[in-house]
């Protein structure tokens, strides 16, 4: 992403789902976009937490049971 031009709001939102980590559990600190897809998988089946971080695990969740890893790549 080119920086002399202003992010929009979904750019800046997939930026901040590139940067933001695991606040708990087993997997505390690793990026949310590098979390193993069992793991996310499994947190869909117990349902994700009714805030801004079970949001984001949701679109992780979306992008990795659909391949589209590679969406990050450049930007983590």
């Amino acid at each position: 992403m080119p920086d002399d031009k202003p992010l929009t709001r979904d750019q800046a939102y997939l930026l901040k789902l590139a940067r933001t980590r695991m606040p708990y559990g087993k997997h505390q600190g690793m990026l949310l976009v590098e979390l193993p897809e069992p793991y996310v998988v499994w947190m869909a089946r117990q349902g994700f937490p009714k805030s801004e971080l079970g949001k984001m695990l949701a679109i992780v969740h979306e992008i990795k049971v659909n391949g589209l890893e590679y969406l990050f790549e450049k930007i983590r």
